[in-house]
């Protein structure tokens, strides 16, 4: 059983297959294995949504480089102008959110170059602001809005 994350409740959309449990993306537009950082993506997506984030601006498991590496962006959202506006990193809930995490979302947005962050396991959040001029990183109180 998946534990009760700080975030808004959902109602999941599961299904058993292949002795795994299964639940539904609505961005994504399928169903994929539930794992417990799905179930905090799924959950931040939510929260996300219901926070006025559009749907059509969203994008899940995105695919860009670092340097010559190529990683996924857990989630992405974007402005009207299709630039990065808050980069995602979700954890499983049973991992910290520690520097490590920190250091991996802040080489991702090098690449990506999005204006905000988001970490969450689902049990804390953080967000912080990237301001590109000075290179300097200011934590926030709250998730930021368009």
């Amino acid at each position: 059983m998946l534990p009760v994350l700080n975030l808004p409740s959902i109602e999941p959309k599961l299904q058993k297959r292949d002795g795994k449990i299964w639940i539904f993306d609505g961005i994504r537009k399928k169903y994929v294995v539930l794992t417990p950082e799905e179930w905090v993506r799924q959950h931040v997506i939510q929260f996300l949504l219901g926070n006025g984030y559009s749907k059509n601006l969203i994008k899940v498991e995105t695919g860009f480089s670092v340097g010559e590496v190529y990683k996924r962006a857990d989630i992405i959202c974007y402005d009207i102008e299709s630039k990065p506006f808050l980069l995602v990193e979700c954890k499983n809930p049973y991992e910290k959110i520690n520097e490590d995490v920190a250091i991996q979302i802040s080489s991702y947005n090098k690449s990506i170059r999005s204006s905000y962050i988001m970490l969450s396991n689902g049990l804390d959040h953080f967000y912080f602001k990237t301001n590109w001029q000075t290179e300097e990183i200011i934590k926030l109180n709250e998730l930021p809005l368009f």
